[in-house]
């Protein structure tokens, strides 16, 4: 019975004097409760999804919420894989002095029980505290209103609880795992075993070159196509196989091979290196591929989110070059009716009309095959398929402000992508002269990088012209010629200056005008409208991309303090050693720095490496979406990089002083 009432103080005691590794632990735990508390606490609150263009931002959240629950998992697993390596010795005393298996395994449930309310209590109060700031902070960042309130709801109490009861519970599961696996006297010594040296360092070295070189190989060749996704993740997956064989058995057989240098190795300076680099390495491998894993995270996390944030002018320029466009049928209302309707609607709202295109056009789905255009290819050929448009030149000269002139057989070609570069052009069967090819056409944005929705436009002599091109179209596909023609669109697209609530005011008048012309009218494109979407999205993705960078920190910031703690433990021995055998405190300062900073340096290179060369596929991940500035990549990376290498010094240093407490 006695037993029984010692287990809470045992278990309460048992934080205490852990301290130095249980409170980082709890501290974290308290910041995953918080982070997860927070995002669904927006999710749950009724304004987020009331708001304008709120929706894109809220379903930013919900996938955020499901990636933050998948990384917390793992991230506290390790935290609590580490704690209770540290603590096997502790529990291998009392062992000895009488507790059961047991009474140990209800004694782990009590700290399990005291983790989860200390952390989901202080999650919660932080959460509830701070949740309403980070909800300003994303309508800000999504252009959304901010004189908002925010409410508490009580499902995202309840919903945050049962997470982190199921994830403590899952730790509890795993710690009794190996206390019911080994006995009292391996528990002992558990403490002080570091990482085994890997079996087979050549082969797995040789795996992990060629794992991270496909990565590299994958990351650099991938294109802007149907496969850049599954390219996204195939290379993700090679580079973190590859860091973690080269970090685990690459940097030990590099190291055995510099011990097997006699000229090398026993230089006494480079003596203490080399032994003190190998013993680091065996021990603490993996978790220096953690660091360089994470680190990664956090570079590539920051530079795309901040990236699409910077950029989102670009992106807005390509898909909503206009305000306002309706699309129509000629054959019922004019463009002139049009243009005098937005003439009035501009003196109402006090708008100016910067800018008013009407134009006539239809278009095509064609694949491309040399200066050949034809029916589409077949999904496997997706790059090479585009959408051709046909305007007369009549249309071109009034876009453009030019006074082009084309001859029966001749054509004037754009395209939004690479360049065309053919002095003809065929169409199912008519063959043309490519009289010039322009390098620039408002409204169709022009970019050499685009190759996933590149368009070609076709400027032809005049509307008899363009029916032959139908005509060949029509016998081709089979479709009656007088279906195609009927596809044959006028367009109207304006730009207009002035205050924002004039503009707003000015489309829903133009659209709601639109729409009563029953018939005419197939789409109106309310450019206001998009544009404001895509900066709730890309704000959100900032907002997600923030907390995640501040979580994948948290990681690597935990993972390099229990390193740290690990081994200053493990070196006090070694430490001892090396004062008996006569060198003095200056030289084993030096030397024991000196390693501890290269094996810190090691995963902070990596990360760089990575996050340059995974800079590759990402600015091709970003082609997908229009955002083709690389040089506001460049500048996002190297400004994110420079910050980072910042704080990672500083939070080594800090780190480390704990390490030179422990050995001395």
């Amino acid at each position: 019975m006695k037993k029984w009432r010692l287990l809470p103080v045992l278990a309460a005691k048992g934080i205490v004097q852990n301290g130095n590794v249980y409170y980082p632990y709890l501290v974290s735990a308290v910041f995953s409760v918080f982070t997860y508390f927070a995002f669904t606490s927006i999710l749950h609150n009724d304004l987020i999804q009331t708001l304008p263009h709120s929706t894109y931002a809220w379903i930013m959240l919900l996938i955020g919420r499901v990636l933050l629950g998948i990384i917390l998992l793992p991230f506290l697993y390790y935290a609590n894989s580490f704690l209770i390596k540290r603590r096997k010795k502790e529990l291998g005393l009392y062992s000895l002095l009488g507790l059961e298996k047991k009474h140990i395994g209800i004694m782990l449930f009590i700290e399990m029980l005291i983790g989860y309310g200390i952390s989901a209590g202080g999650g919660i109060l932080f959460g509830t505290v701070f949740s309403k700031l980070l909800f300003l902070l994303l309508l800000r960042l999504s252009s959304l209103p901010v004189d908002a309130e925010f409410v508490f709801t009580w499902k995202a109490v309840r919903e945050t609880l049962v997470f982190f009861a199921a994830v403590f519970f899952f730790n509890f599961i795993c710690n009794l795992i190996p206390l019911h696996r080994v006995r009292p006297v391996e528990l002992l010594s558990g403490s002080r075993k570091g990482e085994k040296e890997p079996r087979f360092l050549g082969l797995w070295t040789v795996a992990g070159l060629l794992a991270l070189g496909a990565g590299y190989t994958v990351a650099v060749r991938a294109e802007t196509d149907s496969m850049i996704f599954f390219n996204f993740f195939l290379a993700v997956f090679l580079v973190i196989t590859g860091t973690y064989f080269l970090f685990t058995s690459g940097s030990v057989a590099f190291l055995r091979l510099m011990r097997g240098n006699r000229r090398i190795y026993y230089q006494p300076s480079k003596y203490i290196t080399i032994s003190g680099m190998y013993y680091r390495m065996k021990k603490s491998a993996a978790g220096l591929s953690n660091i360089c894993i994470f680190s990664t995270m956090v570079i590539i996390t920051l530079t795309c989110t901040i990236t699409l944030y910077a950029g989102i002018d670009e992106i807005t320029h390509y898909d909503y070059p206009y305000d306002i466009k309706a699309s129509y049928d000629g054959s019922g209302i004019s463009s002139a009716q049009v243009e005098e309707k937005a003439a009035e609607l501009a003196e109402k709202c006090n708008q100016t009309i910067l800018r008013l295109d009407s134009f006539e056009e239809i278009v095509f789905p064609c694949g491309k095959e040399g200066i050949r255009f034809q029916e589409e290819f077949p999904s496997e050929r997706v790059r090479d398929n585009y959408k051709v448009h046909f305007i007369t030149l009549e249309d071109y000269n009034r876009l453009s402000g030019e006074r082009e002139e084309l001859s029966d057989g001749q054509v004037i070609i754009y395209s939004t992508g690479a360049d065309y570069n053919h002095e003809e052009m065929e169409f199912m069967g008519i063959t043309a002269e490519v009289k010039k090819e322009i390098k620039e056409l408002f409204p169709y944005p022009k970019e050499e990088r685009n190759k996933l929705r590149s368009e070609f436009i076709v400027i032809v002599k005049d509307d008899e012209t363009r029916r032959d091109y139908i005509k060949v179209w029509s016998e081709r596909t089979l479709e009656p010629a007088e279906d195609l023609e009927k596809t044959i669109r006028q367009k109207t697209g304006i730009v207009l200056e002035g205050k924002d609530e004039g503009k707003k005011e000015f489309a829903a008048e133009f659209a709601g005008w639109c729409r009563r012309q029953t018939g005419f009218f197939m789409n109106v494109s309310d450019g206001l409208e998009g544009r404001a979407i895509l900066y709730s999205m890309n704000g959100g993705l900032l907002f997600i991309g923030i907390v995640f960078g501040l979580i994948f920190f948290m990681c690597l910031l935990l993972v390099m303090y229990y390193k740290q703690i690990s081994e200053g433990y493990e070196d006090q021995g070694s430490f001892e050693i090396m004062k008996k055998v006569g060198m003095g405190d200056e030289e084993i300062q030096g030397a024991i720095r000196k390693q501890v900073l290269m094996v810190f340096v090691l995963p902070l290179a990596g990360s760089l490496v990575h996050a340059s060369v995974g800079m590759v596929m990402v600015s091709r991940l970003m082609a997908g979406i229009r955002m083709f500035d690389i040089r506001l990549l460049i500048f996002c990376e190297a400004g994110v990089g420079l910050a980072f290498i910042a704080v990672y010094g500083i939070s080594y240093l800090t780190t480390s002083k704990s390490y030179y407490h422990i050995i001395k």
